[in-house]
């Protein structure tokens, strides 16, 4: 029988070696986010196959938006499915659950959503979507080149609108802008009629709605039919169809930072973006039909441009499915340099896990539901 122990061994090993890479993603495709989490899950049929010969499995769990669940998907999948990475949620509050399953398992998460861990936690937590920082600062600009001197603000109750606020309070007064009023509605509030008279009875200049797809319209067309006519700004949350069809013609006029995607065919020609973000742009449509575009879905997409730089060299180290190659492929994404997506040029490092800069902003204004660009940075 000792001739069969080196035939059971290499037996083994090969099965080892051709095991699939599995990759456990969780998304918002229900309740308050789906206009964000839909475009991602088509976006899946997008994704690679096979990378550096791996073959790669996709494990697709939705959370309804809610964070309970996202979470108990998260666990769900490292512990039956042993997944190899965790890419998600499609919101901020989902990827924050999302994230505490991701370090107890120590299993790298990409989140879709800007979502920023506390200092010290961010270790197995990497983020595709820009930081709202940097989108805060397109704003911000444009609004003193605009002479706005007073600002107020409708926000989410909850960390997406804590965030936004946080970074408004320490970029406005420092650009000469005063916050006026600080509104919140909840995500699956039906009318903002209150927040919006306070709003309005500050005067403002202008007013910036801390918000997400759909719902963010609402505050928008409220204050619109309540006779507001100062300029509107909004977050790149707002970026979709969805938003546009909902809002209308009373979202023309609005401004907001957008990523690249969202205006691939009207990129200068020397964006780093604008060749990937098109051939995204163009196959996502051809598959789901005109104008279903979503920058959503792109952030999905992203996320895979990452792990395809990263998994050639965590493959020569160890394999799929072992704590060793999750350990790998978590050092191997902190090292990728200058890898082009649809939402720009990302370079991760152990002090930075979003990896942009301002090449990952356009900024657009609205016009009968389209996106018309201001200005790209190249």
């Amino acid at each position: 029988m000792k001739p069969l122990l080196p035939l059971l061994l290499l037996a083994s090993l090969s099965a080892a070696a051709q095991a699939d890479m599995t990759v456990g993603v969780i998304l918002s495709t229900t309740g308050p986010g789906a206009s964000l989490g839909i475009p991602e899950r088509n976006t899946v049929a997008l994704l690679p196959k096979e990378i550096a010969g791996q073959a790669v499995k996709y494990v697709v769990l939705d959370d309804g938006s809610d964070s309970t669940a996202a979470a108990k998907n998260a666990r769900k999948l490292v512990s039956e499915q042993r997944v190899d990475l965790l890419i998600g949620s499609t919101t901020v509050p989902t990827s924050a659950a999302v994230a505490q399953i991701a370090k107890e398992s120590s299993t790298a998460q990409i989140a879709l959503a800007p979502f920023a861990p506390a200092e010290g936690e961010q270790r197995w937590i990497f983020t595709v979507a820009q930081t709202n920082a940097l989108m805060a600062q397109a704003l911000i600009e444009h609004m003193q080149q605009n002479g706005v001197k007073t600002l107020a603000y409708i926000g989410y109750n909850d960390v997406w609108g804590e965030d936004w606020h946080k970074v408004l309070s320490a970029m406005a007064p420092a650009a000469g802008i005063e916050l006026v009023r600080d509104e919140r509605f909840n995500r699956t509030d039906s009318s903002v009629s209150g927040q919006a008279l306070k709003v309005m009875s500050k005067k403002p200049d202008a007013v910036l709605i801390g918000a997400t797809g759909t719902p963010a319209a609402l505050p928008h067309t409220e204050l619109r039919r309540l006779g507001y006519k100062g300029t509107i700004y909004h977050t790149h949350g707002a970026a979709n169809s969805a938003f546009l069809r909902i809002g209308d013609k009373a979202l023309n006029g609005a401004i907001l930072p957008v990523g690249p995607v969202v205006v691939w065919d009207k990129l200068p020609d020397g964006h780093p973006s604008k060749a990937i973000a098109s051939a995204y742009a163009q196959n996502y449509q051809a598959q789901y039909g005109a104008n279903s575009l979503s920058p959503f879905g792109a952030y999905l997409y992203d996320a895979m441009r990452l792990v395809e730089a990263a998994v050639p060299a965590a493959l020569k180290h160890a394999t799929p499915g072992t704590p060793a190659f999750r350990q790998h492929l978590r050092d191997q994404l902190e090292q990728t340099r200058d890898v082009v997506g649809t939402h720009g040029v990302y370079n991760l490092s152990a002090t930075d896990h979003f990896g942009h800069d301002q090449r990952a902003r356009a900024l657009v204004t609205v016009q009968d539901q389209q996106w018309v660009l201001l200005h790209a940075p190249e």
